[in-house]
């Protein structure tokens, strides 16, 4: 078993759902898979991270809020520990219960201390960035990049952030860069038990495409020129692409997103000299997108050289929208950082690529990242199951995050130990497995009338079946309860709410169940 994880890729950015970045490996798993195109994750990534883990929701998992961003009110409560806490089942070691070997390498974000690490949740073998981020490259001697807790001390050494199998490393290899690197740690934990039999479950949680924008020299100058075009023209043609598809449908509703404001202008309000940036950072992030598509094609063509990749289910996801946000609120800039035009993307260079770009990759939905909105739980996800041969059609039902431990656990006839593991009380799994809409038995995965629900820094959501109610905060959205009819309004252009006030008295009503089942609580920020 071979679980994929990208950082922030967008819905929109690999071929296979639209995307004009060249994603090969990507796009041919599709043609041997499926693809999901209706699949949940939370609205940020640790919590998604908890919730694959767990097999639960990220309240009851320890994410409550991400650890970086809790609020004042909610430290020190139950769900709010800023790590898969030790009620929560790990699917590494259910994995590693029925006899498999488990490896990763990569993005962690689950817990920061030895009890908490890869090792102790599971992982016979990994290398791993504790935290949520940092940079793609290896530190340069003398020069501070990122930052305090993130990454890096003010002397410019290496805070102990990366871990392999328990122990800190305290010097990365001169020619790090991130994707490559898990790569080779990850294939190297592959070959090393190859002929011995026992199956593996391999988790590859790449830090790509998440800020702060670096991609190797090699790949940038590919994409020279393409954004040039500006946002709306390469949202278009996204768009045009996924009706042709068969993503969407040919009528699809698409969300005319923010107005032209001076803090968030249109392609056609900037200078020739913002337009040159702007297009050089989204030509970074492209490049960043197919340096992980070679480095998956990598990790298929070690199994398929070790005889291991037709017995292999293979799953991919993003973990979250497309980040609108400002990396540099996070990672400030210092007086080593180097964001010219023609430092853009290399080491020293610290940018995002904002909120017009993540528009783009959010194409069809609306907003990104940290928010409710389909374009910030909405994920690209490709599965391919063992012994599959040709893409079956899309999966369109419903799918979560949730669901990815039981169906491992079904795919290796393990079971489900409930609420009881080892002795302790944990939360049980409440997921449910794709393998009976995967292997095509027919099987709605959730009944109708089933209710979803979920909230991050305050923004939420409740959907039954296509009715969704969402609370975007402000400025993004306007602070209160909107209704949007999913089966015509995907794009959540249209809110119904007063034409429709018995749906929305009934979403609300689930919506207060849902705090009291999960011990919610919504932030105060003093």
């Amino acid at each position: 078993m071979l679980l994929i994880v990208a950082d922030d890729l967008g819905y929109s950015d690999i071929g296979a759902f639209g995307g004009e970045i060249s994603t090969p490996n990507l796009d041919r798993l599709a043609t041997e898979g499926r693809l999901l195109t209706d699949h949940h994750s939370a609205p940020t990534c640790s919590p998604t991270r908890s919730m694959i883990f767990s097999g639960t929701d990220h309240y009851l998992a320890g994410l409550g809020a991400m650890a970086e961003v809790t609020a004042p009110n909610q430290r020190g409560k139950p769900g709010y520990e800023g790590y898969l806490n030790e009620r929560s089942l790990s699917i590494a070691e259910l994995m590693q219960d029925a006899g498999y070997h488990t490896y990763m390498a990569g993005k962690w974000h689950l817990g920061l201390t030895e009890a908490l690490s890869p090792k102790a949740r599971g992982f016979e073998s990994s290398f791993a960035l504790l935290q949520g981020g940092g940079n793609h490259f290896a530190p340069i001697a003398g020069k501070v990049q990122t930052y305090d807790e993130v990454g890096y001390r003010e002397d410019g050494k290496l805070l102990p952030t990366y871990v392999e199998n328990g122990k800190t490393i305290t010097r990365l290899p001169a020619n790090f860069y991130s994707t490559d690197f898990y790569t080779d740690k990850l294939i190297s934990y592959l070959a090393k038990n190859k002929g011995d039999g026992k199956p593996f479950f391999a988790y590859a949680a790449y830090t790509s495409p998440h800020w702060p924008l670096q991609a190797p020299e090699g790949f940038i100058d590919r994409y020279k020129g393409r954004y040039d075009a500006g946002y709306d023209a390469i949202r278009a043609a996204r768009l045009a692409r996924q009706k042709q598809l068969g993503i969407i449908p040919a009528d699809f509703k698409e969300n005319p997103g923010l107005p032209d404001t001076p803090a968030n202008p249109k392609w056609g309000s900037l200078t020739a000299e913002q337009k040159a940036f702007e297009a050089r950072r989204m030509e970074v992030y492209a490049a960043m997108v197919e340096n992980l598509d070679w480095n998956i094609g990598r990790l298929i063509a070690e199994l398929k050289k070790n005889g291991q990749y037709d017995n292999t289910l293979i799953f991919f996801q993003s973990d979250n929208g497309a980040e609108g946000g400002d990396g540099t609120r996070v990672y400030p800039n210092n007086a080593n950082s180097d964001n010219s035009l023609a430092n853009l993307g290399k080491p020293l260079s610290n940018v995002s690529y904002g909120r017009r770009w993540a528009e783009v990759g959010a194409t069809p939905f609306r907003l990104w990242k940290g928010n409710p909105t389909e374009g910030g739980v909405v994920v690209p996800a490709i599965a391919r199951l063992p012994r599959q041969i040709g893409a079956k059609a899309a999966l369109t039902q419903f799918t979560s995050v949730t669901d990815l431990a039981p169906t491992l656990l079904e795919l290796a006839k393990a079971p489900d130990p409930g609420s009881q593991h080892k002795g302790k009380t944990v939360n049980p799994i409440t997921g449910v497995s794709l393998l009976p809409a995967l292997d095509e038995r027919g099987k709605e995965l959730r009944a109708a009338g089933a209710v979803i629900a979920d909230e991050l820094h305050g923004g939420r959501y409740v959907r039954r079946d296509n009715w969704k109610i969402s609370w975007v905060t402000p400025p993004a959205g306007p602070g209160r309860w909107e209704l949007f009819d999913l089966a015509t309004d995907r794009g959540e252009t249209t809110d119904v709410a007063s034409a429709n006030p018995q749906v929305v008295s009934e979403l609300t009503a689930e919506w207060d169940a849902y705090v009291q089942r999960v011990g919610l609580i919504l932030p105060v920020w003093q």
